[in-house]
């Protein structure tokens, strides 16, 4: 066996070790692209022929192939309670002042400690909020337009 070949052999053999040493999918590119340089050494001798080969079929089995592995391989994420209410509308139990470090809303049944945007202004218990994000066990919210009565 030429020496080249041998080479790609041990390259094969460690990438796969890699392979199965680690969760993800992140060296079979790789083995994929030694196998097949190894295969090529076979019967082209010139090692930047091989090298070539490795390099395109790694870089092709990277772009290819691991976005349809990714998509297939990772669960389903799925929202959690806490995500779910980013975006929802609430309604203001106790007062929201940053100012006082006080504020509590109620969302989908949950209360949340509630906070408003840096430069607005207190809102009061009873108005209606809609969640922009969660800081930590805070979310941060605005008010809603209160409605008028059509004409």
């Amino acid at each position: 066996m030429p020496i080249p070949s041998i080479c790609w052999l041990a390259a094969l053999v460690a990438l796969l070790a890699l392979e199965a040493a680690t969760v993800g999918l992140v060296s079979l590119w790789f083995a994929v692209g030694s196998l097949c340089a190894l295969l090529t050494s076979f019967f082209v001798g010139n090692i930047w022929v091989q090298f070539a080969v490795f390099l395109a079929v790694s870089f092709l089995c990277l772009v290819i192939i691991r976005p349809l592995a990714r998509k297939y391989a990772d669960p389903r994420r799925e929202s959690t309670n806490a995500d779910r209410v980013v975006g929802a509308e609430g309604v203001v139990t106790q007062a929201i002042d940053n100012l006082k470090a006080q504020g509590q809303i109620t969302v989908n049944g949950a209360p949340w400690t509630a906070r408003t945007e840096e430069g607005c202004p207190a809102i009061p218990a009873g108005s209606r909020v809609r969640v922009l994000r969660i800081e930590g066990v805070k979310v941060i919210v605005s008010p809603l337009p209160v409605p008028t009565p059509g004409r």
